[in-house]
């Protein structure tokens, strides 16, 4: 059984805030815990506002690059310009979107800066990019709440919501990952009938994210840190990383 629990009554993340100690402390108020084998799963706002990812609009200058291809889309150039200094290549655009390949390796609409759960009076004069390296956020937080709680075997993911090519609807991703396999590996596993799998790999670390998206929910929930029990092993521990398709694999670019 896989057991999926929101952990309530988070307060609001702020620049600065010791984003572990807040976890852990709403945990103990809850009276819930962590055991071995668990994974948490935090989203990327908060974790990207403790790490005070957050950008001031007024003071982005927009390069005229930015100006171009934000009469071309429809945005607003210095949120365009956020987005080229983001990535490392400009893939597809369309009217209010761009898709651009993000430094970190992902495929994303508008680099996954999001204006969105920001302070009221915020949303529209800043905005939020992704954090600087996930999974070194996500090993962070493994590291303060397995010696919190005494866990050694511990998983942490750090999730967002992104969209897919050819489907509609966002779903969870997991873009930082420490303390579990990234990649179930199941080549050399055997079917039903005694055949030999010989390709099978399973993106469990994004079907986790995914699941635990289904309780932080993209709204007021107030729910971004989701607690997953019965996944059963772990190991060997990866990285997001380990979960981006080789550029000579890519048959979509």
């Amino acid at each position: 059984m896989l057991r999926v629990d929101a952990i309530p009554d988070l307060p609001e993340v702020r620049p600065g805030d010791d984003l572990a100690a807040l976890i852990a402390d709403c945990l103990r108020r809850s009276r819930m815990d962590l055991e071995a084998g668990d994974v948490l799963i935090v989203a990327q706002k908060i974790v990207s506002k403790a790490e005070g990812r957050i950008v001031d609009l007024a003071t982005v200058e927009p390069r005229p690059e930015a100006v171009r291809l934000a009469a071309e889309c429809d945005k607003d150039p210095r949120l365009v310009e956020l987005v080229l200094r983001e990535s490392t290549g400009v893939l597809r655009t369309v009217p209010g979107v761009i898709i651009v390949e993000h430094r970190l390796g992902l495929v994303l609409a508008n680099a996954g800066i999001d204006q969105s759960n920001l302070r009221p009076g915020d949303d529209h004069g800043h905005a939020l990019l992704l954090p600087e390296d996930p999974d070194a956020s996500a090993a962070a937080l493994r590291e303060a709440l397995a010696a919190h709680f005494g866990v050694e075997r511990l998983g942490v993911i750090v999730n967002d919501s992104v969209g897919r090519a050819w489907r509609l609807g966002t779903v969870g991703l997991a873009i930082g990952v420490a303390g579990m396999t990234a990649l179930w590996d199941l080549r050399g596993d055997r079917d039903l009938f005694g055949r030999e799998l010989l390709v099978s790999e399973t993106g469990i670390a994004d079907q986790v994210a995914s699941a635990a998206q289904i309780v932080q929910g993209e709204g007021d929930e107030g729910t971004p840190v989701v607690r997953v029990r019965g996944l059963g092993r772990l190991g060997p521990a990866q990285t997001a990383r380990d979960l981006l398709r080789p550029r000579d694999q890519d048959l979509f670019r």
